[in-house]
């Protein structure tokens, strides 16, 4: 566009460039007087299937519903001496990282954490810090690791559960899904900081190349690219403390901020942004299901493609 801005069609390319931001900016706008919230909304009791479809789903909008888990058994049963009686001598996933941040931008890189196995009493030990250790420690390996992993804690099998469990300083980095995610919290709590799918122009998002913490001989953490492999878009930007004169668009958002506690379910509706951080010990479940690429997916998509448009100009 720079290049026929200057040529023959330069007043075609710079007509299409204003009513590419002048779609770009009522987008958000619009999205928003649709519905419009200034907190996430609590619910004192289940609703049916269909009202919970109609009135949240369907328009894409979170809730909290409280008193949704009081027929667990696991509220009063997952201590963390339950957990360390019926799991303890098994062997689990735990993504360990110096900074508490797994997947996230550090250093100019995409940098998972290191993936490490180890008995779930040794990792219980951590969590109770009856063991010290400079490294923070996070059962979060999101590939049904509940069904996977810690089979012994179902009662029936479901189609895809993880199961969530770590230290304080755990944090999971602004992103988003493309599932239907019903977040349960079985103890302790989960603060979450949303950003509904409208906002998308406002966060910053960048290809990264691929790394992966490893810890050296002497303890410390390197940060390893990983060879051969794709870039990963991602958000460099942290919603607690955003960088507005790298990012001034961010000034723009509208983060909703919400806690769920023990016994609480949050429905968070797929292409959300969150930012997620816990209090220490805590344990939570939560069911992903494939979200349905409609009207809300192309709507999306739309808003992306002319973000990115904009951005490249």
């Amino acid at each position: 566009m720079a290049q026929a801005a200057g040529g023959v069609g330069g007043e075609a390319a710079a007509a299409a460039l204003r009513a590419v931001r002048s779609c770009l900016a009522a987008f958000p706008a619009e999205a928003r007087e649709l519905g419009l919230m200034e907190s996430v909304p609590l619910i004192d009791n289940l609703p049916s299937p269909l009202e919970f479809y109609r009135e949240w789903v369907c328009p894409n909008k979170p809730c909290i519903i409280r008193n949704a888990l009081s027929h667990w058994p696991a509220l009063k049963k997952w201590t963390l001496r339950y957990l360390r009686k019926v799991v303890g001598s098994k062997m689990v996933s735990v993504a360990v990282t110096p900074n508490g941040y797994a997947d996230a931008v550090y250093q100019d890189r995409f940098v998972m954490p290191e993936e490490r196995h180890m008995l779930f009493s040794n990792f219980l030990d951590i969590v109770e810090k009856k063991v010290t250790s400079p490294s923070v420690f996070y059962v979060q390996k999101q590939c049904s690791n509940l069904t996977e992993e810690f089979p012994e804690l179902l009662g029936k099998k479901p189609d895809a559960v993880n199961f969530w469990l770590g230290e304080s300083a755990a944090v999971t980095s602004l992103h988003k899904d493309h599932y239907e995610n019903l977040y349960c919290v079985i103890s302790g709590e989960k603060h979450f900081l949303l950003h509904p799918p409208s906002d998308r122009p406002f966060i910053p998002h960048k290809l990264y190349l691929p790394a992966t913490y490893c810890i050296s001989e002497d303890g410390s953490f390197q940060v390893v690219d990983e060879k051969a492999a794709d870039e990963v878009p991602w958000i460099p930007l942290d919603p607690l403390n955003p960088d507005l004169e790298q990012y001034p668009e961010y000034a723009q958002a509208r983060p909703l901020q919400c806690t769920v506690k023990a016994g609480e379910m949050l429905y968070l509706p797929s292409l959300w942004f969150h930012h997620v951080q816990q209090s220490h010990g805590c344990i939570a479940v939560n069911y992903w299901y494939d979200m349905e690429y409609d009207l809300k997916y192309s709507y999306y998509q739309l808003l992306d493609s002319l973000t990115k448009a904009v951005t490249m100009v």
